[in-house]
């Protein structure tokens, strides 16, 4: 049935969160700090590695060189400029306080920061996108599938340490892979295997900037830098 990866994607990543919420409770605020840490390490390497592997190529004489730098550049700058223009970050954190409000979570102070937080976590990469489209056109939601694995278990760490506005994130992941899913008609044609590359390159980095936020390095506004994803995208596809 197509759109039941989605389905179960959004299904999962609540699933985990609910239990990271009930086993945070039994957990003091030091194993949580510790969890953290952790989770950010998790974090800031998958992005790490992730980035590397696209960047870094090696010659049959054994010599690295560095490719997609360019691409990389443009994407980002570009991609800044048009986030700090729309303010997509001060948006999301103005999402997140209604979410905050409404669900009666006023006292919870890292509310908006979880939910910023596993948003970008879970929906920037190539996978939110080459699975929704596969969901939609192939009818084969094994992608998503597995996606749903991964997020459920990074959204219970989340959850346990950054508590309950994490589980929000299931929204975030819903309307995103959804609008993916609805338009995966007219995007089809540009994920060309240079656009997915790209797409994996610099939402890497953008993961593994999501990883320094959580370890509370100086702050980097994530979601503004989100339109570098369609750059980096268009740069491929074209």
């Amino acid at each position: 049935m197509p759109g039941i990866g989605v389905i179960v994607n959004v299904i999962a990543v609540a699933l985990g969160g609910l239990l990271g919420l009930g086993c945070g409770r039994f957990i003091s605020e030091r194993f949580q700090q510790t969890i953290m840490r952790s989770c950010a390490l998790v974090v800031i390497f998958l992005g790490l590695g992730g980035a590397l592997s696209k960047m870094l190529v090696i010659g049959t004489d054994g010599s690295l060189s560095f490719v997609g730098v360019n691409m990389m550049l443009m994407s980002l700058i570009g991609g800044a400029i048009i986030g700090e223009i729309l303010n997509i970050e001060d948006r999301m954190t103005a999402f997140g306080a209604w979410l905050k409000r409404v669900s009666g979570s006023t006292g919870d102070t890292h509310f908006i920061d979880g939910f910023v937080s596993a948003s970008l976590t879970i929906c920037v990469g190539a996978m939110a996108v080459i699975g929704a489209i596969n969901d939609r056109l192939l009818a084969d939601p094994s992608i998503l599938f597995a996606k749903s694995v991964l997020d459920g278990i990074v959204i219970m760490l989340l959850t346990a340490t950054l508590g309950r506005g994490c589980i929000f994130s299931a929204i975030s992941v819903g309307i995103f892979e959804g609008a993916i899913f609805l338009v995966a008609g007219v995007v089809e044609p540009f994920m060309t295997p240079a656009a997915l590359a790209n797409l994996s390159y610099v939402g890497s980095i953008l993961i593994l900037c999501v990883g320094t936020n959580l370890f509370t390095l100086p702050y980097v506004r994530v979601a503004n830098f989100l339109p570098a994803l369609v750059i980096a995208v268009l740069w491929g596809g074209c």
